[in-house]
C-alpha cells in the first residue's frame, strides 16, 4: 500500500503480485474478518498517514502491518511502533526478508487477545482485591529482579489465590529468562487491547512458571515497545490483575518515570532494593528524598539491604542511620544467586537451604497470613 503507483508497483513485484492500494480507504472496504498483512510503501513513514494506519489496526484486530522505509531512523521507528506496526524493513530489501516480515506479523494474527486459545488456568474473582508490591531500586544492579521473581515464587507456592509477577522493566526485563519461560504473549498484547481488557482476557495473556504456579506478564521482547506503554496503561492492567489474584508483584527500571510513579501510587507495598556499596546507598537515598517530596507514605516503603554478608559491605545500622529508615530484610550474597540465574531457575525453588533462600522466604512471610507464613 502507497500513494505512489511506482512503489506499489515494486512492493506488488516483490509479493508475488499481491494486490496493491493506495490508501486505508481503499483497503478498509475488502477486509472480511480474515487475517490480513499490509505491506507500507515508503510513503507512509509520515506520522499523518501513520495515523491512518493506526486507526484501523486498532479497529480491525485481524489486520497487521510492516513498513518499509527509505531510512531508518529513532523517530521512524518510534512512530511505527505507536502506530502498532509489526515491523520496520530498510531498503534494499530482499524478496525474502520481506517475506520473513510478512509471515511474522501474520504469526502474531493468529492468536490475538479477542480470540485466543485458553491458556489452561482460569481464576475466579471473590470480590477480594489483591495486595500490589512493586520492588524498586535507583541503582541498576541492585539485584532487585532476583528478588521480585524469589518473592513472587516464594507467594505464590505458598498463596490458595493466583500470584501475578509483572515484568515492568519496559525496555530490558529479564524476568522471562530468569524463570526460563518462552512467551507467547508480552505487556504490549494486553496494551493493544486495553479498551476492551478484563479478567478472562488478561489471563491468557499470561505464561506460567510450571514449577511455583506463578503467573507472569513478561516485559515487551524489544526496548521499541516500551514507547507505547505509559502509567495509566500499567496502572488499569494492574486494576484488572487484583480483581483475580491474592498479589501482584511488579518488577521495574532502575530510575524513575511515569510508570514506576504510577506504581507506587497504587501499590500497597514498595521494596527499595539497595546493595552494599557507596553509590547504591547514595542512590537509595536520592530515592527516599524524591518519594518524600512526592508524598509517598513511608509505611508503604520497605528497606531491602542485598548483599548484606559482603566482604566489603558497609556497616547495616550505619547505613539505616544514613538513610533514615530501618531494614526490613537482610539478603545474603550467595554463589548460588548466579548460578541459579544463568541456569534460569528460582533459587527458593533450587537451593531452598541456602542462606539466600532462607532470606527470601522470609521476606516472603512479611506479606502472608501468619498460617501462609508457616507453610514453606
Amino acid at each position: 500500500m502507497d500513494p505512489d503507483e511506482a512503489n506499489r508497483g515494486r512492493l506488488s513485484a516483490m509479493l508475488n503480485k499481491a494486490p496493491s492500494f493506495s490508501s486505508v480507504d481503499e483497503v478498509a472496504p475488502r477486509l472480511n474478518g480474515d487475517p490480513v498483512v499490509l505491506v507500507l510503501g515508503p510513503s507512509y513513514a509520515e506520522q499523518s498517514r501513520l495515523e491512518t494506519v493506526a486507526q484501523l489496526l486498532s479497529a480491525r484486530r485481524e489486520v497487521g502491518a510492516v513498513m518499509i522505509a527509505q531510512k531508518l531512523s529513532t523517530d521512524v521507528m518510534r512512530v511505527a511502533m505507536r502506530a502498532g506496526l509489526s515491523d520496520v524493513l530498510t531498503l534494499p530489501v530482499d524478496k525474502a526478508g520481506l517475506a520473513e516480515a510478512v509471515e511474522r506479523a501474520a504469526a502474531s494474527l493468529t492468536v490475538t487477545p479477542a480470540a485466543m486459545a485458553p491458556s489452561g488456568v482460569e481464576f475466579e474473582a471473590d470480590g477480594e482485591l489483591a495486595r500490589v508490591i512493586t520492588v524498586f531500586s535507583p541503582k541498576g544492579g541492585s539485584g532487585k529482579s532476583v528478588i521480585a521473581s524469589n518473592l513472587a515464587v516464594s507467594l505464590a507456592r505458598r498463596s490458595p489465590k493466583p500470584v501475578v509477577l509483572i515484568d515492568a522493566d519496559l525496555q530490558f526485563g529479564d524476568i522471562a529468562v530468569m524463570l526460563k519461560l518462552s512467551p507467547q504473549h508480552t505487556i504490549v498484547d494486553a496494551v493493544s487491547a486495553l479498551d476492551r481488557l478484563d479478567a478472562p482476557m488478561l489471563q491468557n495473556l499470561l505464561v506460567q512458571h510450571k514449577e511455583s504456579g506463578l503467573m507472569v506478564l513478561p516485559a515487551p521482547l524489544e526496548p521499541a515497545f516500551a514507547d507505547q506503554i505509559g502509567a495509566a496503561e500499567i496502572v488499569r492492567i494492574v486494576e484488572v490483575l487484583r480483581t483475580f489474584c491474592s498479589y501482584v508483584v511488579v518488577d521495574t527500571c532502575a530510575y524513575f518515570n511515569d510508570v514506576v510513579l504510577g506504581l507506587i501510587e497504587i501499590s500497597d507495598d514498595v521494596l527499595i532494593v539497595a546493595g552494599m556499596d557507596i553509590p547504591n546507598i547514595k542512590n537509595v537515598r536520592i530515592g527516599l528524598q524524591t518519594l518524600k517530596l512526592l508524598n509517598t507514605p513511608s509505611e508503604k516503603l520497605r528497606l531491602i539491604l542485598n548483599r548484606s554478608n559482603s566482604q566489603v559491605r558497609l556497616d547495616v545500622k550505619e547505613i539505616e542511620r544514613t538513610l533514615g529508615v530501618t531494614a526490613d530484610a537482610l539478603v545474603p550474597s550467595d554463589v548460588v544467586v548466579p548460578q541459579t540465574v544463568n541456569r534460569g531457575e528460582a533459587v527458593v525453588l533450587k537451593e531452598p537451604k541456602s542462606s539466600v533462600a532462607k532470606a527470601l522466604e522470609e521476606l516472603a512471610d512479611l506479606f502472608l497470613p501468619r498460617q501462609q507464613a508457616k507453610k514453606k
